[in-house]
Formats: structure tokens, sequence, C-alpha cells
């Protein structure tokens, strides 16, 4: 009988993607939010903001002086990776797949914020967290329903504390969004989940665990139950 290693009885578990969508005054509530988050959450956080095809963008620059986490420019083809910002490039609507950032040019597409979400939920299901913060329109929207289909977790700004409302506003409108914070308030609840096995179980060997934690949203609802959240994955006798 051949007996598997150590490294071959190990499964690497995927780590959480929290799509941020923002579009006009959504600069100060990104850096709000990047501001008040830890920059070890095991979580990769992607900004999707509205720019015009050929504008060049600083977001990049000026999201770096907001965190210690590395801050990128997408690149076709560019890999997530836990602790990491990636910012869309310019002129171009993205999608994930297969942990790979995918571009291609923006065209007609007017709504990227709705794009990547909804590739986001396929790729990530429960592991998907989406965002919408300042803009006009509604684009997030779509995003936020297709997240919170697959049972991730959904966060509006509270439009009382965005300059432009109508991006989260249409979203709460539609009750796509699980809470509606201040971009402060979305940074410590995402911390605060950050470690929960069903979001963030990282590497767990075979078999799986007997014992598992309830389930994520039901915990979220109660305020109590955040404060009790702990790992109880636990191993089988050999």
């Amino acid at each position: 009988m051949n007996i598997p290693s150590a490294s071959e009885n190990k499964v690497t578990i995927e780590f959480p993607i929290v799509a941020i969508g923002a579009s006009a005054g959504g600069l100060d509530p990104i850096t709000k939010l990047l501001e008040n988050l830890p920059i070890d959450t095991g979580m990769s956080f992607v900004v999707i903001q509205h720019l015009s095809t050929g504008q060049e963008s600083m977001l990049p620059e000026i999201l770096s002086r907001a965190t210690q986490m590395k801050v990128l420019q997408v690149a076709d083809g560019m890999k997530v990776e836990e602790n990491h910002v990636y910012v869309i490039t310019p002129g171009t609507t993205m999608t994930l797949k297969k942990d790979l950032l995918r571009l291609v040019p923006k065209g007609s597409a007017l709504k990227p914020i709705n794009d990547f979400m909804i590739s986001l939920a396929s790729e990530r299901k429960t592991q998907a967290i989406g965002i919408v913060l300042s803009g006009t329109g509604n684009d997030g929207t779509e995003g936020l329903k297709a997240i919170k289909a697959e049972d991730g977790i959904t966060f509006a700004q509270n439009p009382e504390t965005a300059q432009y409302p109508d991006m989260p506003k249409n979203a709460i409108a539609a009750e796509t969004p699980d809470f509606v914070f201040s971009p402060e308030q979305i940074a410590k609840e995402i911390a605060r989940i950050a470690n929960h096995p069903q979001l963030n179980p990282s590497e767990t060997k075979i078999p799986q665990p007997e014992k598992v934690e309830p389930d994520l949203k039901k915990s979220l609802c109660c305020s109590k139950l955040l404060s009790a959240l702990i790992s109880l994955i636990t191993k089988k006798q050999q």
C-alpha cells in the first residue's frame, strides 16, 4: 500500500477575495477602508474603480500610502495573492478565472463592478466578498446579488457617508447588501470575520474534520456570536 506523504496529504484551501467597487467620490472611502484594515487578513483585495479609457491612473500610488499591503495595477493574467491590493487598469473590464485576473478592453461595457463581482461569485462562492462604495448609477447591484446568491458576504457604504450615494442606495433598494456600514466599519467587520474557518481555513489535512463552525451568515447576524467565533476544526484519530 502506498502511504501519501505529508505534502500529498494536505489540501490548500482558497483564500477569500474582496471586490471593492466605487465610482465618483470613491477615492476617500477606498482610502479609509484600506487604512483601517489589518495587513494580514489572509484576504486579497481587488479595487474596481470607474476609470476612463486613456486616463492615467495614480490610484495604485495613492492607495500605497493608505496601507502597508502591496498595491499593484492589474496586468492581464496576474495571479491574486493573499494580503495584496489589486487596482483595475483604466479602459478595461476585469474578471477572475482560476486565480488569474483577466483584462479585456472595456468597449461598450458600462458596469465593470458587476462584471468582476459576478465572475468572483462564480469562482469563489462563499469566499467571495463584495463592497459597493460611493458612486453614481447602479453598478455593483447585480454583482452583490450574484455574491449573495452564492452565500458570499456583501456590504454597501452607508449612503449618509458617501459623497455620491446612488450606487449604495441602489444596492440597498435591491436588498443586496448584508451590511450597510461606513468604510471604517466595513474594515472592522472584515477584520473580525477574517479568521472564521468558513472564509479562511488555510491548510487542512485529509480527512475532513468531524466538527465545523456554524454557518457564517447566521453567525454574522448575531453580534454576540461574532465575539465567540473560534476554529473548531479537529483531527480524526489515526
